[in-house]
């Protein structure tokens, strides 16, 4: 077998094992949690043969092995199961939360990824002068900041004293994208500045290390224009670990929106799992975990396979 074919599928078998893993950690994280789903259901004032109904009726008088994988079987066979707290099934209500989250996302990473890159190729160009430390300073600032900080002010300057943006990001379908693209817009804003140091940073440091090479100097040498060696020599070399810190804020900003979306009430899949945790929903919280692992374990994927693919001694091997 080709020796890429054999390290794809060493990739994927690595990332459904890990998946699995993060099944078993889901699973037993919040079957451990302290307190009584019944109680919290029938509330404090339900007599202990309706509580014993109820966790017969749940089936959690089952040893945990068992219930493991009955739900495991049914999370792959596309049934999350039913939401303790209002009955109705759990993939019916996250659908739309999760194109939410998806939603929110994309145009953080349209906006973001681009800008990175090129505020990195920027850095690199003047490197040790004034644009370089000046892009360095602010994207540092930024992501010092908790999000939630990020958020607090955008929301008092942009909204409250400009008035260009509605401090609250709620979507619906009957909005037009124009519509939802606004309401969006601060919490985008949140996400750019919080993902964008840690990108643009490594695409400076990569294609630094790759201006180090024994061609780079030889383009030098031959009169080529400094943005020339860049665009043409030194981004393409470095592009694999630029690759992978993208598909690692790519991640983030999927499974890591809990925070923003809470501040903006934003109706996406981290606000939803919020809303459940404090409800003690085990079901709704599970199947939460589960999706975020498989998204954040997937793009991992992603990156792994086009590190491989970008590398030249793989795909013409000797």
């Amino acid at each position: 077998m080709h020796p890429i074919l054999t390290l794809i599928a060493q990739r994927l078998a690595l990332g459904i094992l890990l998946l699995f893993a993060a099944s078993i950690l889901i699973f037993a994280g919040t079957s451990i949690l302290p307190g009584d789903v019944a109680q919290s259901i029938l509330g404090q004032s339900a007599t202990p043969q309706a509580l014993a109904n109820l966790r017969e009726e749940l089936g959690m008088n089952e040893p945990a092995v068992t219930r493991y994988f009955s739900w495991l079987g049914g999370f792959l066979q596309g049934d999350l199961g039913t939401a303790l707290t209002n009955g109705r099934d759990i993939w019916e209500s996250l659908s739309g939360r999760l194109a939410n989250t998806l939603f929110l996302a994309f145009w953080a990473a349209l906006i973001s990824v681009p800008l990175a890159i090129f505020l990195g190729l920027l850095a690199v160009r003047y490197k040790d002068r004034w644009p370089d430390k000046l892009i360095s300073a602010v994207t540092l600032t930024t992501i010092s900041i908790p999000e939630f900080m990020i958020g607090y002010v955008l929301i008092y300057w942009v909204s409250i004293k400009l008035g260009w943006f509605s401090s609250v990001a709620i979507i619906n379908d009957g909005m037009t994208l124009g519509q939802k693209l606004n309401a969006i817009a601060i919490p985008v804003m949140v996400l750019t500045l919080v993902v964008l140091a840690h990108m643009m940073r490594m695409t400076r440091a990569a294609i630094l290390n790759v201006m180090q090479s024994a061609y780079i100097e030889t383009a030098e040498l031959k009169g080529m224009r400094m943005l020339t060696i860049i665009r043409r020599h030194a981004f393409p070399n470095a592009i694999a670990p630029i690759v992978n810190v993208v598909m690692l804020n790519l991640a983030y900003l999927v499974v890591g929106v809990v925070v923003v979306e809470v501040v903006f009430a934003y109706p996406g899949m981290g606000q939803y799992l919020v809303d459940h945790v404090s409800k003690r929903d085990v079901p709704v919280v599970q199947a939460c975990g589960l999706i975020f692992a498989a998204v954040y374990i997937g793009l991992n994927l992603v990156a792994d396979i086009v590190s491989i693919l970008a590398n030249p001694r793989l795909r013409h091997p000797r």
